[in-house]
């Protein structure tokens, strides 16, 4: 018999607040946080905002002298990973069995900050002055790695690094490890904190972000004709994932239930989507065959949908591949017009949404549709939230390289 996998806690670090009440909250009254950039001086770069993490302490739940040890992306895990741990009331660090418990966060770059402070010094003061800690500080299991340090975990643990699939990979391995009985518990996300002055310029000169610097709030505007490019972004998303039996007999309160995880990949570009959508489409049919549900069984998408010409129109492209009629009758709202683009932590992040909208029967919405792309022709809840009756949400993530990871959730039973 196949195990069950429910949620049982959860957190955000995100530019639209850390608390979690007050996080939906400004999601549902559809507010941005999105702003000048006030983390470094940006007035010579292309683009001068993003969606910066504000009213961040880490030293509130990690010793201060450890905090100098970890990267500002492994910072974001740990807090979101101590705060979705006490959310669940579980006491993880006596449980009576930590070689069934484990981690595995996705991080698309990892620890960029330290990458950039440590490469400045090498050409400043010299390769003797470079920090003994740089190595552990940087790399993309770090933040996998001190989470289960902080919390004894001796289960299965990794990283996964898929580009902006990374946090929808992660909590899918994670959801496999306890359905296949590697685990009965699991901390799983995302972190990302990319929004350095590499990491802007980096994506500027690509041509992939939004240049609307007269207007920070509106430049993120999925499936608007008027799109130009992503929201660079940083923060987190974690949660706790439990085998159904092992959550109910500790009473805990059960959140939402993961019933699908669906992977694929394009194979066609690097960096930009199949625009026929196929791949993308895959990942989804893929997501909804393994919750043993049909198409129409979905009420609500929380879309990928970034905010950049060619992926809004393949994602378009992808879910009326999957859903054929029964597309119109769904409601896809992309939260990165709130959010930004978290890159690797988008999974997380949006996971989290995915679960509160299932308890508070509500779809956010997608700011900032003023002119709606003719090629975008679904409904994609513009401008408002939406009381609606949901009983199961498709959640998309997509990614550099053609990475696919698309997962369904259900309400708690």
């Amino acid at each position: 018999m196949t195990r069950r996998v429910v949620v049982t806690g959860m957190s955000v670090v995100t530019a639209l607040g850390n608390d979690l009440e007050e996080f939906w909250e400004r999601l549902c009254a559809g507010k941005s946080g999105i702003g000048r950039i006030e983390r470094f001086d940006s007035a010579d770069f292309k683009v001068h905002f993003g969606g910066e993490v504000k009213d961040f302490h880490p030293e509130q739940f990690i010793d201060p002298k450890e905090c100098k040890r970890l990267d500002r992306f492994c910072q974001f895990a740990v807090v979101a990973a101590q705060k979705a741990v006490t959310h669940a009331g579980i006491d993880l660090i006596h449980h009576p069995d930590p070689y069934r418990c484990g981690v595995v966060i996705g991080s698309g770059i990892g620890g960029l900050n330290e990458i950039e402070s440590q490469h400045a010094t090498l050409y400043d003061r010299g390769p003797s002055r470079v920090s003994p800690f740089m190595i552990p500080k940087l790399i993309v299991n770090a933040a996998s790695g001190n989470v289960s340090v902080r919390f004894g975990l001796k289960g299965p643990s990794s990283a996964v690094a898929t580009a902006c699939a990374s946090g929808n990979n992660a909590i899918g391995d994670a959801f496999r490890m306890i359905q296949t009985d590697m685990a009965d518990v699991m901390i799983t996300g995302g972190s990302e904190a990319a929004l350095t002055p590499m990491g802007l310029s980096g994506f500027a000169r690509m041509n992939a972000l939004s240049t609307r610097n007269e207007s920070p709030e509106t430049a993120s505007r999925p499936f608007d004709k008027d799109r130009d490019g992503f929201v660079l972004s940083e923060g987190a998303g974690v949660v706790v994932l439990e085998e159904y039996e092992h959550a109910r007999k500790r009473g805990a309160v059960i959140l939402g239930e993961v019933r699908g995880y669906g992977m694929s990949s394009d194979g066609s570009h690097m960096t930009a989507p199949d625009p026929t959508g196929a791949g993308a489409a895959r990942a989804m049919q893929a997501a909804i065959r393994d919750a043993k549900l049909n198409a129409t069984n979905i009420n609500y998408i929380n879309a990928h949908g970034t905010s950049t010409p060619l992926g809004d129109r393949a994602e378009t492209a992808a879910m009326k591949r999957v859903f054929e009629s029964h597309v119109k009758s769904l409601c896809v709202s992309s939260t990165k017009s709130q959010l930004g683009h978290l890159l690797g932590a988008s999974g997380g992040v949006e996971f989290v949404i995915s679960v509160l909208a299932l308890m508070n029967q509500v779809a956010p919405p997608t700011i900032n549709i003023e002119n709606q792309d003719p090629e975008c022709d679904l409904d994609y809840v513009a401008n408002e939230a939406r009381p609606l009756t949901i009983n199961q949400v498709l959640t998309n993530s997509f990614g550099f390289g053609g990475h696919n990871a698309c997962l369904v959730l259900g309400r708690a039973a």
